[in-house]
């Protein structure tokens, strides 16, 4: 059933129960960027609605739809609706709407925005909530799938976000898979990420008399020398080995080619293990860079890997892969810190993702969906 249900006029059908991977290519042809996600929304709504196993609450552009068998254990499956915008260079594959590079659809490899960033997960996830049902079949576990706008930008905006202050009761679970793009390779947790801002102060003066004043933009250099000797480190957190970063990744500073610069912000981001807190993390910059003003502007906790939790563990065994490290944020992040073990698993090469020419095998999509409808149904 659906709860407060929204008309559906001119919505673009989805068939669910067409093949997986050319499902894939019709949720890539509805444009998504992100703060444009209504339509895509509209259709995942109205395709839901037909599954009567499914209780279906809406948010904005962001969907939940619950299984309620009174099962031992809930498992959650999220994925964002939204892609990043659309290639500008001309001719580009990576674009709306999608092309099969055979000519054959269905067949071989799948190109468009969203290819692995991460339409083909949204897909897997709409396959399995419209067939895990049929021919009097059950899922073993109760199944929370979770589709949300606003991923790929500030994170205040996220839906994901917004479902957890809204509706936080509809998202509890035992465990939690994000069908983000990693090869069909489990990937346990997430690294965090922070932003600081470090700041050198000098004398504005002509550039011709530059005696006269200070320059805040060399004044900057030992920042950056720093950050380039700095030896990040790879940090081993419930087995698994989590490679950091940090580095500069924006300058800014003067005001005309004729003025010594009297200001200069060295922009940082810092990639840290989950073994540290944002706080943590806050402290291995200043004290890398002490003697500089600086200023933290940003921060998301990581997420441990989660692997010792049975479903993990279950999971894990199903996909029957080596699990890897997750060195990007996801969301997992916000499962973790509702206290539900996470890790991210989806069709597609994460590399691929936001790329010109993003796109993806047909087989992997199906293979992703194997694997979860034989784990659900185990």
């Amino acid at each position: 059933m659906t709860a407060e249900p929204t008309p559906h006029a001119s919505v673009p059908a989805l068939d669910l129960r067409q093949d997986v991977a050319l499902l894939t290519a019709a949720v890539m042809d509805i444009n998504s960027v992100s703060g444009n996600e209504k339509e895509l929304a509209d259709a995942v709504e109205a395709a839901l609605a037909d599954i009567s196993q499914l209780t279906i609450v809406r948010d904005g552009d962001s969907i939940i739809a619950r299984t309620e068998l009174g099962k031992a254990e809930r498992v959650i499956l999220a994925g964002h609706l939204d892609t990043v915008p659309l290639p500008l260079t001309e001719g580009s594959k990576g674009t709306v709407p999608s092309t099969w590079e055979s000519g054959v659809p269905g067949e071989g490899v799948l190109y468009g925005r969203g290819a692995t960033d991460m339409k083909g997960g949204v897909a897997v996830q709409l396959a399995l909530a419209a067939t895990m049902f049929d021919d009097g079949a059950q899922p073993q576990r109760d199944v929370t799938f979770v589709f949300y706008d606003h991923e790929e930008v500030e994170a205040v905006k996220s839906g994901l976000g917004r479902l957890v202050r809204n509706h936080g009761h509809l998202l509890d679970g035992d465990f939690a898979i994000l069908l983000e793009p990693t090869h069909g390779t489990v990937e346990g947790g997430c690294n965090g990420t922070s932003r600081f801002e470090a700041t050198t102060v000098g004398e504005a003066a002509h550039s011709a008399r530059a005696w006269m004043g200070s320059n805040a933009i060399h004044a900057a250099a030992p920042i950056l020398a720093r950050l380039a000797a700095y030896e990040p480190l790879t940090v081993n957190v419930d087995g698994l080995d989590y490679r950091e970063s940090l580095n500069a990744v924006k300058i800014n500073g003067g005001t005309a080619g004729n003025v010594i610069p009297d200001r200069c912000v060295v922009e940082i981001n810092y990639r840290f293990a989950p073994d540290k807190s944002p706080d943590e993390a806050e402290a291995v910059v200043r004290n890398l860079l002490e003697g500089f003003e600086v200023v933290r502007t940003d921060a998301a906790a990581g997420a441990r890997p989660g692997l010792n939790h049975p479903a993990a563990a279950s999971f894990v065994a199903a996909v029957g892969a080596e699990p890897k490290p997750k060195y990007g944020w996801t969301d997992v992040a916000r499962f973790s810190e509702l206290g539900i073990p996470a890790v991210n698993f989806g069709p597609g090469d994460p590399l691929l993702a936001h790329k010109d020419n993003e796109h993806v095998d047909a087989e992997a999509i199906r293979e992703c969906l194997r694997a979860l409808r034989d784990w659900l149904q185990d």
